[in-house]
């Protein structure tokens, strides 16, 4: 039995594999997608509104939100004195840093802001409640 075994082992060492075919693989040309870069996502500014006359002070400092949707647009949100404030915020014509924001309470009062961008994401500007109240605005994340 040892005498089969390394008979067996003998011959198989002396065995070795040669590739049939020896000319290169051929691979199909793959097609390269390019995808479009998806559009930027609009941007969210905090703005506060701090009172600028008698009747702005009882309000005290308020909060709105301006969400820039990236094409001299966006929505305008705020809530003063319980009253919801929502409406829009546009750039004015001709002008990247100039814009003018208004919103419509649910109680029937209006409040009409403009501002001026110093960069990119910092601004200024002023607000006016329907019953007179003014604030100065400061636009910033």
């Amino acid at each position: 039995m040892a005498l089969v075994l390394a008979t067996g082992v003998a011959t198989l060492s002396g065995c070795y594999v040669v590739p049939v075919n020896q000319h290169p693989a051929h691979h199909p040309a793959h097609a390269h997608v390019v995808l479009p870069a998806p559009p930027p996502a609009p941007v969210t500014f905090s703005a506060r509104l701090y009172p600028a006359n008698e009747l702005a002070t009882h309000y005290g400092m308020v909060n709105a939100v301006v969400t820039n949707d990236l094409n001299g647009r966006g929505n305008f949100n705020t809530t003063i004195s319980g009253e919801s404030f929502v409406g829009e915020a546009t750039r004015k014509a001709g002008s990247s840093r100039d814009g003018i924001a208004n919103g419509a309470g649910n109680r029937g009062s209006y409040i009409n802001c403009h501002y001026t961008m110093n960069s990119a994401a910092l601004g200024t500007g002023s607000c006016t409640l329907s019953n007179g109240a003014r604030f100065t605005m400061h636009v910033g994340q």
